[in-house]
C-alpha cells in the first residue's frame, strides 16, 4: 500500500518531516499542537470514526479486501463470548499489522521506566497499621518523561487474578519521544494535578488538564506529550473489570455522571517510519521491543473499547443546587415509597418558598416548626395552611 496516499484530514500539522521519516498529516512533532480536538460523546457507546474518508468497511468487520489496503484487527477488552451488554471490543484498521516488530525482551526496573514502579502482590515490606501521609512528589530536575517519572504509592489485590488496584504518581518535565507504552495488567485512570497532557493513543488523541480524568483501557498503546513545562498527577491502575457507571437507584434518571459528558477521541494516526521503542507492562514485569514505525497507525476504527476523558466539573452530586436536573418530587416519591412527600430539612433553598411560603427563615429553621409528634412531613405540591 502506498502510505503516502494516506492523509489525515482530521488534524493538519505544519512543519518539515525529519530526515528518514515518512509522516502523514496526523504526525505530531514537538512544535506541532492540535488547535482544538474533536471528541465523540457517550460512555461505552458503539463508536465509528475514520481519519480518511472511506477507510471503514461497510457491512463487514474483516473483508478480504480492506479499504485503502489497510489491515483489520480486533482488540478485545473482555472475553469474546461475554454477553452483548458486557462485551468490549474494537475493530481497528491500521497501516501495518501490529505484529510487525522484534521480539519483546524483559528489562529491569530502572531502565526507561522508573525504578520505583511496583505491581502486586506488594509484599516487599510488611504493611503497617499506622496512619501515613506523604509530601507531594517533587518535579524532577533532570530530563524525565512520563514513564521515567512513575512511582508506586500503594496497592492491593492480585493482577494475575484480575483483582485489585495500584496507585501510582507521575512527575515529568519532557514529552515521550520515539517511546510508547501499554499496560497489559490493567486500565489506567489518569488524574492530572499539574500541567496539561496531550495523550496520543492508537485510537486517537485526547487532552487532559487538572480537573479532568482520562482512562486508557488495558492494552492500548500510547505516548504522553507535555503541553507545559512540568506535569504531575495520580494514576489508578485497575486490575479488575473495566470501569462502569453505577446504577442511580432512587435518584432517578439524572444526576451524578451523565453518559453524554464522557468524551472519546476520533481516529487519528501517525504514519512514521523510524526506529521507536515500545514498553509493555505484562504480569508485573516490564518488556521492551523495537519497531521500525509508529504503532499509532490506526486510520479508522469502530467499537466500544476505547480511551475516554471526563470533566469532573460536570459531576452533579445528590442534593446539589448547582444543577437543575434533579427532580426533587421524583426523588421524594422514591424515598417515601411512592408518596409525594419530602422532609422539609432536605429541600434546597430555591424550593423554600414553594414548599413553606415566602419568608426569610431557612429550611432548617422551618423544619423545626413541625410538631414533634407529627409523622407527615410538608407536601411539595401544597402551601401550608395559614
Amino acid at each position: 500500500m502506498a502510505n503516502e496516499a494516506l492523509t489525515n484530514e482530521a488534524v493538519k500539522v505544519s512543519g518539515t518531516p525529519k530526515s528518514g521519516t515518512k509522516e502523514s498529516g496526523s504526525s505530531m512533532t514537538a512544535s506541532s499542537a492540535p488547535c482544538g480536538l474533536v471528541y465523540q460523546s457517550g460512555f461505552g457507546n458503539e463508536f465509528a470514526t475514520e481519519a480518511v474518508a472511506g477507510a471503514l468497511p461497510v457491512g463487514q468487520n474483516a473483508p478480504q479486501q480492506v479499504p485503502l489496503g489497510l489491515y483489520a484487527e480486533q482488540l478485545s477488552g473482555t472475553s469474546f463470548t461475554a454477553p452483548r451488554g458486557l462485551n468490549r471490543r474494537t475493530w481497528a484498521y491500521r497501516i501495518r499489522p501490529s505484529v510487525m516488530h522484534k521480539p519483546y525482551r524483559q528489562i529491569a526496573s530502572g531502565q526507561i521506566v522508573s525504578g520505583l514502579l511496583r505491581s502486586s502482590p506488594f509484599n516487599e515490606v510488611a504493611a503497617t497499621p499506622n496512619q501515613m501521609r506523604w509530601n507531594p512528589l517533587p518535579v524532577p530536575h533532570s530530563a524525565t518523561d512520563f514513564l521515567g517519572g512513575l512511582r508506586t504509592l500503594a496497592g492491593n489485590g492480585d493482577l494475575a487474578m484480575h483483582s485489585g488496584v495500584a496507585i501510582h504518581l507521575y512527575a515529568a518535565n519532557r514529552s515521550m519521544e520515539s517511546l510508547y507504552f501499554y499496560d497489559a495488567d490493567g486500565e489506567l485512570l489518569l488524574v492530572p494535578q499539574l500541567g496539561q497532557l496531550l495523550i496520543h493513543t492508537e485510537l486517537g488523541r485526547l487532552e487532559a488538564v487538572p480537573g479532568e480524568i482520562a482512562v486508557l483501557p488495558r492494552g492500548i498503546k500510547f505516548r504522553v506529550e507535555l503541553k507545559e513545562a512540568e506535569a504531575r498527577g495520580y494514576i489508578c491502575e485497575n486490575y479488575g473489570a473495566g470501569f462502569r457507571l453505577p446504577d442511580l437507584g432512587p435518584i432517578g434518571a439524572n444526576c451524578l455522571a451523565n453518559s453524554r459528558d464522557f468524551q472519546t477521541p476520533v481516529a487519528a494516526f501517525e504514519d512514521i517510519e523510524r526506529p521507536v521503542r515500545v514498553v509493555s507492562k505484562f504480569q508485573g514485569n516490564l518488556w521492551e521491543s523495537e519497531y521500525d514505525h509508529s504503532p499509532l497507525d490506526v486510520v479508522a476504527w469502530h467499537g466500544n473499547y476505547a480511551p475516554y476523558k471526563y470533566d469532573l466539573a460536570r459531576f452533579c452530586v445528590i442534593n446539589a443546587v448547582s444543577f437543575g436536573e434533579l427532580r426533587l418530587r421524583h426523588l421524594s416519591s422514591a424515598l417515601a415509597g411512592g408518596g409525594t412527600y419530602f422532609p422539609a430539612a432536605m429541600v434546597p433553598s430555591q424550593f423554600h418558598e414553594r414548599v413553606h411560603g415566602a419568608g426569610p427563615g431557612r429550611v432548617r429553621r422551618q423544619s423545626r416548626r413541625i410538631p414533634a409528634r407529627r409523622r407527615q412531613p410538608a407536601q411539595l405540591h401544597e402551601r401550608p395552611r395559614s
